[in-house]
């Protein structure tokens, strides 16, 4: 069986199921938006990059997502982070939950836009406390979720509640548009088309490998694999592991339109990092 005849065998095992799911767990149906709805939409690329976009290690700027998600990020390390990413171009800053004001605070009026994680690092919260966090969330400046998928509903194969949890916050956090962290260590090929196609029809805006905190990061064969999937309407974020401008344009040349890394500024000066994330 090659590759494009596996995709499609999964998409077709799922599109029954997603056909026949009720209303509720469908975008657009979920609980009540969030309380800056009627802000304008953040419109994102989800496209590949176009060849020969980057010539260089300062041309990835745009395309990345500027991270600190450890624990122990004291404010100063986040004000640093924040002010770094002002001052290369970075596309975003990602932190967790409760620094997004901080960061939201540090890039008004920049090109750069805050990103707050759901649900992280495990993904196995509650529904409901995964859409409260992405509510409050973009109550206090989050322009971009980052949410993580339930893995164990995913390999349980209970479809509706991953369908339903990645709605609610989909839901919870327009008119912002909504990444979707697959945790691709831990899944098989099939999961991960699978995840993929779920988080499509939930109305995700990206689809993202890793969260930095489980087993491996991104990799080449999984971007591809993604970017196959889910096609030019949504994008694809490659996340854990890229510490070089050599890593992020692999990562871009297989598909992924944004790149999250923590070694962002070593990547921009054509440098390498040890950075986990």
């Amino acid at each position: 069986m090659t590759e494009a005849q596996h995709i499609q065998r999964v998409v077709e095992e799922l599109a029954d199921f997603i056909r026949k799911s009720p209303p509720g767990v469908s975008a657009g149906n979920g609980p009540s938006a969030s309380p800056v709805s009627a802000s304008t939409p953040r419109v994102v690329g989800t496209a590949p990059v176009p060849p020969g976009t980057v010539k260089g290690p300062a041309d990835l700027a745009p395309f990345i997502d500027h991270t600190l998600l450890k624990p122990e990020a004291t404010r100063d390390d986040i004000t640093r982070v924040a002010h770094e990413a002002v001052r290369h171009g970075f596309a975003t800053v990602c932190v967790n939950s409760s620094q997004v004001a901080t960061v939201a605070g540090i890039l008004a009026g920049s090109s750069s836009v805050p990103i707050a994680v759901v649900g992280f690092p495990l993904g196995a919260a509650l529904t409901s406390a995964k859409a409260h966090e992405a509510r409050e969330a973009v109550r206090e400046g989050a322009r971009e979720i980052d949410m993580v998928l339930n893995v164990g509903a995913l390999k349980s194969r209970d479809y509706a509640l991953v369908l339903q949890d990645i709605a609610q916050v989909v839901e919870a956090s327009r008119p912002f548009p909504v990444k979707v962290i697959l945790e691709t260590g831990l899944l098989s090929s099939d999961e991960k088309i699978a995840a993929c196609v779920l988080a499509r029809a939930a109305g995700a805006a990206f689809v993202k490998t890793s969260t930095g905190f489980g087993p491996g990061g991104a990799t080449v064969e999984d971007v591809a694999l993604m970017r196959r999937v889910v096609g030019d309407q949504v994008g694809v974020k490659a996340s854990g592991g890229i510490r070089s401008a050599e890593d992020a344009l692999r990562m871009i040349q297989a598909g992924a339109n944004r790149l999250g890394a923590s070694a962002s500024v070593a990547i921009v000066s054509g440098q390498s990092s040890a950075a986990k994330y």
